[in-house]
């Protein structure tokens, strides 16, 4: 099976997305399929749209308008699936619920990483039959509990939270009540906090330990230093960071917002900004509780890529019997043409980015 997956894969700390593509890249490709990140090829046989949006700082490389180009005139028994992870009511914007569904029209089908995302959609349209939701998840080679930290009664609770993005809705409002706590002597006696991540300009983390963003085995080895995990998220489809928190071991500590809570709900403790320090107390008092529910965790990047792998021999086996004969058109030559074009250059001005970045460096280290 040949897989053209829409997005750029980007090393070091980035958002979900990205850390999807590739996660779901590397297991195809340890099963067998070929993937691509492109249209420029003429047999593909399916498309996985991440973000039809294609904007400059996302990691997409291909929108719904391409793949109908292609479907057009290069390959119409291509099978097309779009995964949503986005949504208008993530961070107050207008347009993003309209689009995506224009953009699902090109679909085959669509997946869903949480049931609230999928209704979401159905109500304003879009056509049950043609969705399912399949659930994310980290890497477990990475996270998971091996070396995790075990919280003693005489000592400080270590609570953490980390976060690629620094809108508001990650949930700043209760990072910033935690971090005024530990003003007060009684709970800078039981608890410390820490951030890793981009933090918000508005919400100044006075009193918090700050450490920089940070990815894959270095983030996972921070996290296990801590022992419970906070995410005040609202209106979160997914997200990964409770994900990778649950998978190194960390009872967590949730707003009952988004779809959240199809994750968290059997592994940790939900509250709400005004019942923060009581659900926390409890936390404290039932800890060895809770860590002990996180040996069953459920959710993983390796379970995520298997049902995509289902679904994706499922749609192409349903395909095969309505294929059309074709041949490649001179349209869709010169398309698969440009296609191949732009991405050549776009390697070679990434390659030439990357050579000045590298002698920038040797020069600096010599002239130092």
């Amino acid at each position: 099976m040949k897989v053209s997956i829409g997005s750029k894969i980007i090393s070091g700390p980035w958002g979900g997305g990205n850390l999807f593509a590739k996660n779901l890249s590397e297991y195809l490709t340890s099963k067998g399929h070929d993937v691509i990140y492109d249209l420029s090829e003429k047999n593909i046989d399916l498309i996985l749209l991440t973000d039809p949006r294609k904007r400059s700082e996302s990691s997409s490389t291909l929108n719904h308008l391409e793949i109908n180009k292609y479907k057009k005139y290069v390959n119409p028994n291509v099978v097309v699936v779009q995964r949503i992870n986005e949504c208008d009511e993530r961070k107050n914007t207008k347009n993003i619920n309209s689009f995506y569904l224009e953009a699902s029209k090109v679909a085959d089908h669509v997946v869903f990483v949480s049931k609230w995302l999928q209704d979401i959609y159905h109500d304003i349209g879009m056509e049950k039959e043609k969705t399912s939701v399949i659930l994310a998840g980290a890497n477990p080679n990475i996270f998971n509990s091996y070396n995790s930290a075990s919280y003693k009664e005489d000592e400080k609770l270590k609570i953490v939270t980390h976060h690629w993005s620094s809108h508001v809705n990650k949930g700043f409002k209760i990072y910033k009540f935690i971090d005024s706590l530990l003003e007060n002597e009684e709970w800078d006696k039981k608890i410390e906090f820490s951030y890793i991540g981009n933090s918000s300009n508005e919400y100044k983390l006075k009193n918090t330990n700050i450490v920089a963003p940070l990815s894959g085995i270095e983030l996972a080895n921070e996290l296990k230093k801590n022992h419970v995990y906070v995410t005040g998220s609202i209106n979160e489809p997914s997200g990964n960071h409770h994900i990778e928190a649950s998978q190194c071991g960390l009872p967590v500590m949730y707003v009952d917002s988004g779809g959240i809570p199809e994750y968290c709900k059997d592994y940790g403790l939900s509250f709400e900004l005004d019942n923060f320090t009581e659900k926390l107390e409890f936390m404290i008092k039932n800890y060895n509780e809770y860590k002990s529910l996180l040996k069953d965790y459920r959710f993983n990047s390796n379970k995520m890529c298997h049902e995509f792998d289902l679904l994706f021999s499922k749609l192409l086996n349903d395909k095969s019997s309505s294929r059309i004969k074709h041949n490649v058109s001179t349209i869709g030559y010169f398309y698969l043409l440009k296609n191949s074009v732009v991405n050549n250059l776009t390697f070679f001005f990434n390659f030439k980015t990357n050579i000045s970045q590298i002698l920038k460096k040797v020069i600096n280290k010599e002239v130092i």
